[in-house]
């Protein structure tokens, strides 16, 4: 694929949203109870609205390792890629067939899970080397305050990272806090991609357009990325699509950067 052939501002990869149906099998445990389905062909009519070409899926946690729809939505539509949760006990066979079908990484989505589960046992630095191995990366959402050691193993296992939601920084503590400038530092040491998404999951859209600027100062487009996480888990009803593109605008108002983080960043990481 030419990058240099694009259009400036199309195409977008999306690199969050999450598919599923009501007749899926819920964890116990699930934050949040869709009020309706998200199947790939209502996403696929989405992103066509809106001009974007490509989508990541992110795996959704109120599924667990039901991984199953995304992993038949990306064989089905070679525009889709997706990250899955995975037990710690996968074999290399079953995660070559998943690599195979689209899979592009895992997802460690533990945020407001009280305890983390332990990265330095044996499964754990098993599953770990099968990800380095197959040139995936883990894709990462956890409470800030947690970041920095989150981070710090992972980047211990070799793998390569991506951060979901901005890292998800409190305005409390601001872009000082610890947990943002650990992904600040782990940019630098030149292994992680950041997300800009989810912007209306932060304490404020001025917060956000903070952080985004920050980021892209230290990170450059090269090391950001842009989501929508449709289809706006516990927010369905406040967020559109439209919405998102449009915060992407003022979080980063040059049209170039945003060509770069939304087009051919995105396109190097999940497609090439």
């Amino acid at each position: 694929m030419s990058f240099s052939s694009l259009p400036l501002e199309a195409p977008l990869v999306d690199t969050h949203a999450h598919l599923y149906t009501l007749d899926m099998p819920l964890n116990a445990n699930a934050w949040h109870k869709p009020p309706r389905d998200a199947t790939v062909e209502h996403y696929l009519s989405v992103l066509d609205t809106h001009g974007v070409q490509f989508a990541v899926l992110a795996a959704a946690s109120i599924y667990g390792d039901y991984n199953d729809y995304h992993i038949r939505a990306c064989r089905r539509h070679a525009r889709l890629r997706t990250t899955i949760i995975a037990h710690p006990q996968l074999d290399m066979y079953t995660l070559e067939r998943m690599k195979a079908d689209g899979v592009v990484g895992i997802r460690l989505q533990w945020r407001n899970v009280e305890e983390r589960p332990d990265l330095t046992s044996v499964e754990y630095q098993r599953l770990l080397r099968r990800v380095a191995d197959l040139n995936w990366h883990v894709h990462v959402h956890d409470d800030s305050h947690r970041l920095p050691e989150t981070i710090r193993l992972l980047e211990q296992a070799g793998v390569r990272l991506v951060i979901d939601h901005f890292g998800r920084p409190n305005e409390q503590h601001g872009l000082a806090a610890p947990g943002f400038q650990a992904v600040l530092q782990s940019v630098d040491r030149g292994n992680t991609w950041v997300k800009l998404s989810a912007g209306f999951r932060l304490p404020s859209e001025n917060f956000a357009r903070e952080c985004a600027a920050e980021l892209l100062k230290s990170a450059g487009p090269e090391r950001l990325l842009w989501g929508s996480d449709w289809p706006f888990a516990a927010f369905e009803n406040r967020v559109s699509y439209a919405d998102t593109i449009s915060a992407f605008t003022r979080w980063i108002p040059d049209k170039h950067a945003r060509r770069k983080i939304a087009g051919e960043t995105a396109l190097k990481l999940y497609f090439s």
